[in-house]
């Protein structure tokens, strides 16, 4: 949806397909860089171990990191791991937004009950809700903000390099 093109990333009915770090070049002058998902994915304890690893030692050393987007299917009620992936990246101070995604897929009323769940959820460790958005691929609901979003990290992190002579 982002980025207009529908083949870009390889999506399954089946979660849990992506189990690679996959980088996309977007516009030769930024990455976007899809992470393997672990909510409701059916895999061994091993490989969700295995995921973990790989995604904290990815996320912690990247010093060119600028945004991380936790996506969360508004579909469904709050989910623990989520709640502690997202409140680990606040105790971390690692810079993300949370994307709801597949808002289409389900009715509004349903929708505005689970990000409003998540959100008090949320509320319990945190003083102020994290930066959101809701998405649909299908709709292409969210894009615009999205993207401006985005367009506005990238060009903080321009600055900040060039008031920083290049150093992270």
């Amino acid at each position: 949806m982002l980025a207009n093109k529908q083949s870009l990333a390889k999506t399954s009915a089946t979660p849990g397909k992506t189990q690679l770090i996959n980088h996309f070049l977007i516009n030769k002058n930024m990455y976007w860089v899809d992470l393997p998902g672990y909510g409701f994915a059916k895999v061994s304890q091993n490989k969700r171990n295995d995921w973990t690893k790989m995604i904290w030692n990815y996320i912690e050393k990247r010093k060119n990191l600028c945004n991380l987007f936790v996506l969360i299917d508004s579909r469904h009620s709050p989910q623990n791991n989520d709640i502690e992936f997202i409140n680990k990246l606040g105790e971390k101070g690692i810079a993300f937004s949370i994307l709801f995604t597949k808002a289409d897929k389900e009715n509004q009323k349903v929708v505005s009950e689970n990000i409003k769940l998540f959100k008090k959820k949320l509320s319990e460790t945190w003083e102020e809700i994290p930066n959101y958005f809701v998405s649909s691929s299908v709709k292409r609901n969210g894009r615009n903000d999205i993207l401006n979003f985005i367009s506005t990290v990238q060009n903080n992190y321009i600055l900040f390099q060039k008031e920083n002579n290049g150093v992270i």
